[in-house]
């Protein structure tokens, strides 16, 4: 009987096995079907994010303005559309021309620079170790000449001029679409779990709503801390880079706070900058720039964190390691951003499914237990 048994799944596992190789296989040769749906989710995918993380960042806003300031929903809306777009133009007015003006200025300063790169590789030739290799031989099949980085600059330019108009009305589209995406989100999108929840049985509302909900609280709390964070490390990574007078302050302070998204690699990637800049001319510079980085870092991981993440997101360094190389690996420099809450969000939903289905076989148990249990008396 026990064979039998063990034949049977087998056999059920086989078939379902073959079943998906069969779909696959099928979908492949069929894929002008399905590529205008994909056309259709990567036309909506930017501006759906886009408006995703603005309404994780200014839904609590709407809320407080409703239940503690008595505001009707649509006003307290069109109130944080106001503080929103302030906020736009306060920075596209300020803060965006502080950092064309600084990266107008790095440009500029980028023969210095490589001058300054070249002389110190000559002085590390020259030293005993590096005399019995012929380093010159090698800068000149580098061929670094700043006519030949311009030549292939407009190269690569003149050949991309296509993609940059595409890539400006992909832009232009993104713009115009995700206010409206937004303000319908946050209109309506208290509406959307009892939607969900009507497409499922009536025994299984309740956990549908709860699993809603842990999805929406690892989102909210993802979202807004990294906001919080990002603003927390900018604004002060500026403020010790200016203390110790590095170049371009602002600049890499705003490259620190972007990084800062990217969890354990990001403040090494945000440091770099600041430190090619500065270690050719002034190493103690450079080594004062890591002192900065480290001091905010440390008051970020045991002050700002801890508050406003907390465990949300209890990930082990390593497997956050591991999903940005695959993540990244996939999708690229957005795979990288996105890859640790898509993670967390997959995470919560296997957790759900495994939970669901224990308490169901333990449902069954129970029942049969108790049936049999009947049957004796």
């Amino acid at each position: 009987m026990l064979e039998k048994l063990k034949n049977t799944k087998i056999m059920f596992w086989s078939l379902e096995l073959l079943i998906l190789a069969t779909l696959i296989f099928v979908s492949t040769k069929i894929d002008f079907i399905f590529k205008p749906i994909g056309t259709f989710f990567s036309t909506l995918f930017a501006p759906v994010l886009i408006a995703g993380f603005l309404y994780y960042l200014l839904n609590p806003i709407v809320n407080l303005l409703e239940k503690r300031v008595k505001f009707k929903r649509i006003y307290g809306i069109i109130l944080v559309f106001i503080l929103l777009i302030g906020a736009l133009v306060i920075i596209i007015g300020s803060v965006i021309p502080s950092l064309v003006s600084q990266i107008t200025s790095l440009a500029e300063s980028i023969p210095s620079f490589i001058a300054s790169v070249e002389s110190w590789l000559r002085e590390v030739a020259r030293s005993p170790f590096f005399k019995q290799i012929d380093l010159q031989a090698q800068f000149d099949k580098l061929d670094i000449s700043y006519g030949t980085i311009i030549q292939r600059f407009l190269s690569g330019l003149s050949n991309s001029i296509g993609s940059i108009v595409g890539q400006v009305a992909n832009a232009t589209m993104i713009i115009v679409t995700a206010p409206f995406i937004l303000f319908y989100m946050l209109k309506d999108g208290n509406r959307l779990v009892p939607n969900i929840e009507r497409f499922f049985p009536v025994n299984r509302r309740k956990q549908i709503v709860d699993l809603l909900g842990q999805l929406n609280y690892t989102l909210s709390k993802y979202i807004s801390g990294q906001a919080i964070e990002c603003v927390f490390v900018a604004t002060f990574t500026f403020i010790g880079y200016l203390i110790i007078g590095v170049d371009y302050a602002f600049l890499f302070g705003v490259i620190a706070g972007v990084t800062n998204l990217i969890p354990y690699l990001g403040p090494y990637l945000g440091l770099m900058p600041a430190v090619l800049v500065t270690v050719f001319d002034s190493p103690i510079k450079a080594l004062l720039c890591c002192v900065v980085v480290l001091i905010v870092q440390q008051l970020d991981g045991n002050i700002i964190y801890p508050n406003v993440i907390g465990k949300t997101l209890s990930i082990h360094p390593l497997t956050i390691i591991l999903v940005l190389l695959v993540a990244g690996n996939i999708a690229g420099l957005l795979g990288i951003f996105l890859g640790v809450p898509f993670y967390a969000v997959c995470r919560v939903l296997v957790t759900f499914i495994v939970k669901l289905v224990k308490e169901d076989k333990k449902t069954d148990e129970d029942t049969l237990v108790k049936d049999e249990t009947q049957q004796a008396e």
